[in-house]
């Protein structure tokens, strides 16, 4: 199975209106449309937190290169389509203010579909 998308905050809410006023977690959950352990986990962090909010963060380190530097990557491999990693990883490097590394690049090329001989 794959993973659901969060619960809003409206039914969070309600969620723990449901078991404030005695339904049972079977029932809240048929309410709301749920699973009967997102409902317990929801009160239970309500319980211990006081709130229902969602701080869940992005994920994963932030990308190095832009769409900017992509297409800065995307020149250069063209221009030079017989160049190695290391060289167009030094050639991006020298005009750019982030540096990325080989590994970086490679990875970045394979996003865009360009492989390399």
């Amino acid at each position: 199975m794959g993973k659901h998308k969060d619960l809003s905050e409206f039914d969070k809410d309600q969620i723990v209106m449901f078991r404030r006023l005695g339904l049972s977690i079977s029932k809240t959950a048929a309410l709301v449309g749920c699973s009967r352990s997102a409902v317990v986990s929801i009160y239970q962090k309500c319980s211990k937190e006081g709130t229902v909010v969602n701080r869940r963060q992005g994920h994963g380190r932030p990308r190095l290169s832009d769409a900017r530097g992509e297409r800065r990557l995307s020149r250069v491999v063209r221009s030079n389509r017989r160049a190695t990693g290391a060289q167009t990883a030094q050639e991006v490097n020298a005009g750019s203010d982030r540096k990325v590394s080989e590994y970086t690049v490679h990875h970045s090329l394979l996003c865009m579909e360009l492989h390399s001989c």
